[in-house]
């Protein structure tokens, strides 16, 4: 039986040497053609003729670090943005690293002068007489105005700040529950503040333009470092103040619109932009508005009066307000403090 097996095997072997031979000696017609297999060389270099670099840049639209980029039309068919790199490295290396000092600064500010000056009192002291000064739909406006912006100023600092100043200290689970709360209120009341803004500017517009007596203001820092200046209804300080939430606010708003609703624009750039505006500018409001809460409380005497009782001292009106003091009183400022004083 093996020595059979052995037999077949030779056979097998003899005969494919035997048709091996006969294929190499098959001759191709004289008018045969090699056809083309479709299949090209690869380039040399087999990385390809791009750079990991270049083949990034071509595929968000260009060089970031062309002004072009920012300033100039999108590129039709761009994936990405050129921009989203340098917002993001304003917002995280700038904005969220040092926006939360401007507040504090202020602040600071604010207690060194309380120690050092004190606050501004009623040279004449009270009078126990009074004048109106703001009726109730004012003051109504104004503490809508404050306690809208309080709450949209606390929730947006959470939500700016949470990250860099709440995690580290309680943690990353309670920094997330807190902005998560933060950006639902902030949500919420965000076109409250669209309301308030609206209704204050219509309240208080008409007697905040600018006159030529609010540059002796400048000139005197408001009297802050002694003399007195004179003043209409509003002074430049609270002539600035409105003038700073109007147009501040109004950016704010817009802003904050575009960001509630981002399919009304098509370019991403401008919710880049629209995030860095929203961000400066709450903060810069916020920074401010500590100087106002002082004057209006414990850095002036009376002044608080206006606000919560829509009446003020008349001796404080000839004081700060004179020009409005002889305007809704008939009286000279000047000549009724002389005839005041105690002999």
């Amino acid at each position: 039986m093996n020595n059979l097996l052995r037999m077949v095997a030779v056979l097998l072997v003899l005969l494919m040497g035997v048709t091996a031979s006969q294929a190499q000696s098959v001759r191709p017609p004289g008018n045969a053609v090699n056809l083309d297999d479709g299949i090209e060389p690869g380039p040399p270099n087999t990385l390809g003729d791009l750079s990991d670099s270049d083949f990034w840049r071509n595929y968000r639209g260009g060089d970031p670090n062309d002004p072009q980029q920012i300033i100039g039309p999108r590129p039709d068919g761009v994936v990405l943005t050129t921009t989203g790199q340098h917002w993001r490295a304003l917002r995280e290396n700038y904005i969220r690293k040092y926006a939360g000092w401007a507040p504090l600064i202020v602040i600071g500010i604010l207690a060194v002068f309380y120690v050092l000056i004190g606050p501004m009192r009623i040279k004449s002291g009270r009078s126990g007489k009074t004048l109106s000064r703001f009726n109730l739909t004012q003051r109504v406006s104004h503490w809508f105005m404050a306690a809208v912006f309080i709450l949209l100023g606390i929730s947006g600092l959470i939500i700016l700040l949470g990250r860099p100043l709440i995690a580290p200290f309680l943690g990353k689970e309670v920094n997330s529950i807190m902005t998560s709360a933060a950006m639902q209120g902030h949500n919420l009341f965000g076109p409250l503040f669209i309301v308030a803004l609206v209704w204050m500017f219509i309240k208080f517009v008409r007697g905040n333009f600018f006159q030529w007596v609010d540059l002796k203001w400048i000139f005197k820092l408001g009297g802050f470092f002694g003399g007195h200046v004179s003043s209409h209804e509003f002074n430049f300080g609270e002539k600035s103040w409105f003038w700073m939430v109007t147009i501040v606010g109004t950016v704010i708003s817009v802003t904050g619109v575009l960001l509630l609703f981002p399919w009304l624009v098509e370019d991403l750039r401008i919710l880049q932009l629209s995030t860095i505006l929203h961000g400066l500018g709450a903060v810069g409001l916020i920074s401010v508005l500590f100087g106002h809460i002082y004057v209006g409380t414990i850095g002036m005497e009376g002044s608080l009066d206006s606000m919560l009782k829509g009446e003020v001292d008349e001796h404080w009106a000839k004081e700060h307000h004179d020009l409005w003091y002889e305007k809704v009183t008939g009286k000279s400022a000047s000549e009724t403090a002389k005839e005041e004083e105690p002999s």
